[in-house]
């Protein structure tokens, strides 16, 4: 089942997800090898039902939530480590990373995922709608229409 191609072919994926989750390069690469290695372990278990990148991803996240139950103080990772190179230049400059992650906190579980994966983890639509078993058409609606209300929020806030 995984195979050294399929390793090639899905590990970036894994890792700009969990990257996405952690804001953590070292962490990141770190579960991503644990992520492999539990499904290599666990191959027999996998039914087909869902695709191997849903299927990996969910190994990554419970790989990192039992990193982090071993590892509490990991657990509130600093914002400063993340990358601006994909995300709107603009919106950068007038927030800092802090305010960002505020206004994306009060958005619910799905909206709040799916902005992680867009904005830090640098996944294109399709494969944000396949980790999270929606429709790539859904996740660019949800996304624009998440970016828009915090463009409002900016412009309340400047005022």
């Amino acid at each position: 089942m995984i195979t050294d191609d399929k390793y090639i072919e899905y590990s970036d994926i894994i890792y700009r997800y969990l990257f996405s989750l952690t804001n953590n390069k070292e962490l990141a690469e770190e579960i991503t090898q644990e992520t492999f290695y539990q499904a290599v372990k666990s191959a027999d278990r996998f039914d087909g039902s869902c695709k191997v990148t849903t299927w990996l991803c969910a190994i990554a996240k419970n790989s990192l939530y039992k990193y982090y139950k071993k590892h509490p103080e990991h657990s509130n990772l600093d914002a400063e480590t993340l990358s601006d190179s994909y995300i709107e230049k603009e919106f950068l400059q007038k927030e800092s990373y802090i305010e960002l992650l505020k206004k994306m906190h009060d958005f619910d579980s799905d909206t709040k995922e799916l902005m992680y994966l867009r904005i830090f983890g640098e996944l294109s639509f399709r494969e944000i709608g396949d980790i999270m078993s929606k429709t790539e058409n859904w996740a660019r609606v949800t996304f624009y229409r998440s970016k828009e209300k915090l463009k409002k929020e900016i412009k309340h806030y400047e005022k």
